[in-house]
């Protein structure tokens, strides 16, 4: 089930994400199950990544990005060019304490 935030969490995030540094890249290959994996284990542990992602179709891009938050379940926070934030609470152990609503 997809994470839903409010607009206050969502600004938050961005401020958390702001100094953060892409832990993950789409190449040439799209997304694969094996990216999906590292994706999950990312997020499980950070709660919240930038994602970059290649394409020069910015309609391609933002499909990617749609597809990716879809598969992992995650929120998109942001997307500022080719840059994706992705936030998912962790399952065991979370590190992010939002704001509420």
């Amino acid at each position: 089930m997809p994470v839903v935030l409010t607009a206050a969490q969502t600004r938050f995030l961005r401020g958390q994400a702001h100094d953060l540094k892409a832990l993950l890249q789409i190449g040439n290959k799209g997304i694969t199950q094996a990216f999906i994996a590292e994706l999950d284990a990312v997020l499980e542990q950070h709660e919240l990544v930038k994602v970059k992602v290649a394409g020069e179709d910015r309609e391609a891009r933002d499909a990617m990005i749609g597809e990716l938050a879809d598969q992992a379940d995650a929120a998109l926070v942001q997307r500022i060019g080719h840059t994706a934030v992705l936030y998912r609470p962790s399952k065991e152990r979370r590190q992010i304490v939002l704001p509420r609503g």
